[in-house]
């Protein structure tokens, strides 16, 4: 089963659209990120194998492939965590597929499975149309962030 979640890519100030594909297939174990990756998504699979450890998720003994499509535009950043853990959890039948897929995820994950401090999940429609909110965050204490809603 292929299972898919999406994220960003930064373009200059542009975002674009990218679908994380992740299949979990028979064969010699071992995860790998394709789709022209930067050294700080490739590290995304250690980030993520930490993360779901600490939840007491183990990986199966199968070789995990994750594709970042599309495949000719360049992805940079540790953004791309949260969507490579939700693309697996839905490979791995652990998270219905369909919550994977219905959201677009900017967020890197701790290896105590915590996220950073701003932690967004947006609609599948991002960036939103002008004048519309589409964001809910989790600040720290104290803080907020001009329009985006507060999630508890």
């Amino acid at each position: 089963m292929v299972a898919r979640a999406y994220t960003v890519a930064f373009e200059g100030v542009e975002a674009r659209h990218v679908e994380v594909q992740c299949a979990v297939l028979p064969g010699v174990p071992g995860f790998s990120v394709v789709g022209l990756p930067d050294k700080a998504v490739s590290e995304a699979r250690e980030r993520v194998r930490a993360a779901l450890s600490a939840l007491a998720i183990a990986l199966p003994s199968r070789r995990i492939s994750v594709n970042l499509s599309p495949a000719d535009l360049p992805k940079e950043g540790s953004h791309f965590d949260l969507p490579i853990a939700l693309a697996l959890l839905a490979a791995l039948e652990i998270i219905p597929a369909d919550a994977a897929e219905g959201t677009t995820a900017l967020v890197n994950c701790h290896s105590t499975a915590r996220s950073y401090p701003w932690s967004v999940r947006c609609p599948r429609r991002w960036p939103p149309p002008p004048r519309t909110g589409c964001c809910s965050a989790r600040a720290p204490p104290g803080q907020r962030r001009p329009g985006w809603t507060q999630r508890r």
